[in-house]
């Protein structure tokens, strides 16, 4: 391998988590090497870096099984095209960030060919899918997991795995700034808000953020007074507004552009989509209520292939349903306004909840906190230095 090449890494992020993910890794990574060249599948945050991005992350922002076969002759033919180039190009290391579906079969062909190859969050085996275990081992060199349990399990099977916290722990504080989230977003210290987090995908969006704003609408016509603030993802947001259209909810829904942080600080509770926003609530010490909901055949196939009862990271982590979670048909507008309106009670039973809830999510950020990415170089430094 050429020294040019030596110098070069590719990565593939498949959506908003993951893109945030890589971004801060290659950060770390260019303060050891500058000039440092980084190429693949990435969105915003990591173009921010200098990143090349051949194709966007959001071309990969599909969940669901029915979803995916819409998608699935144009993923497969940009991995085939992905792949040529790299094979053709020669990384010194590739970094797959989540998206294990399209990443792992793609790490595999590499590694195969004499590419390093690396896995940034490790599928949930443990949770779902546990076949997989077969294609992680011959696909990756290194798996970076971001929760502690993970290494062993994957040593059970011959991979090779690096606990390196989750980066989000260290980005969020212990204590969230109520006060100043709340007057950065225009909202009134003494009014009971509530974060609507319907998901970062166009099908998450058009599944769930109709039940959501009939539920909001329903906690509206109990609590007139409560302020309602949805963080959009930019790519998404004219998907957005038009659904408030629609439930004719625009007048009394603050819409923000991004800025997901900073409504899970200034809100009382979170009405969230299963997904990395719950993890990102349960760091903020926000009481919440996990919603999904999918094309029913996808359903289908998910609950078949659970191993666990809990679906929401908080839940999952901490082995309880400290949260509640309302899937598929249990999703109704009626049962998410009235679980989301439990938590903002004000009797002494509820704020007794509301203070063990917190307890367990301290217990967890001091868990998931590390210097991730001072770990993850740990790992990749040898590949990237060895590289000749």
């Amino acid at each position: 391998m050429s020294a040019n090449a030596s110098r070069w890494m590719a990565l593939v992020a498949g959506e908003a988590s993951g893109d945030v993910l890589a971004a801060q890794l290659l950060q770390g990574l260019r303060a050891h090497w500058p000039g440092l060249r980084a190429a693949g599948i990435g969105g915003p945050a990591l173009q921010a870096q200098g990143f090349e991005a051949w194709w966007p992350s959001e071309r990969l922002a599909v969940r669901g099984y029915v979803e995916v076969l819409r998608h699935y002759r144009a993923i497969v033919a940009m991995r085939r095209a992905l792949k040529q180039r790299l094979l053709q190009e020669r990384p010194a290391l590739f970094v797959g960030v989540d998206a294990p579906d399209f990443n792992l079969p793609l790490e595999a062909d590499l590694r195969a060919a004499g590419v390093r190859t690396v896995h940034f969050v490790a599928p949930a085996i443990w949770a779902w899918r546990p076949e997989r275990v077969e294609l992680i081992r011959r696909a990756c060199d290194h798996v970076l997991c971001i929760f502690p349990f993970e290494p062993a399990l994957l040593a059970e099977h011959g991979i090779a795995a690096t606990y390196v916290g989750h980066p989000l722990a260290s980005v969020i504080p212990a204590q969230p700034d109520q006060a100043a989230a709340r007057q950065a977003l225009g909202v009134p210290m003494d009014a009971a808000v509530v974060a609507l987090l319907p998901g970062s995908r166009r099908a998450e969006i058009d599944h769930l953020l109709p039940r959501m704003l009939a539920a909001a609408q329903r906690m509206r016509q109990q609590r007139p007074a409560l302020r309602f603030v949805l963080p959009a993802v930019p790519a998404l947001r004219s998907v957005i507004l038009q659904h408030l259209q629609r439930a004719a909810a625009s007048a009394w829904v603050k819409v923000l552009d991004g800025q997901s942080h900073t409504a899970l600080a200034a809100c009382d509770v979170t009405l969230v989509a299963s997904g990395t926003a719950t993890l990102e609530a349960a760091l903020f010490k926000r009481p919440m209520v996990i919603a999904y909901h999918m094309h029913p055949l996808s359903w289908w196939i998910t609950r078949r292939k659970m191993r666990q009862p809990w679906v929401g990271l908080p839940n999952i982590l901490c082995r309880d349903f400290v949260v509640p979670e309302l899937l598929q048909d249990a999703a109704t507008p009626a049962a998410l306004a009235q679980a989301t309106l439990a938590w903002l009670a004000d009797d002494a039973a509820t704020q007794a909840r509301r203070r063990a809830l917190q307890q367990r999510f301290a217990a967890l950020h001091d868990e998931l906190r590390r210097d991730t990415v001072g770990a993850a170089l740990q790992v990749l430094r040898p590949m990237l230095e060895g590289a000749t």
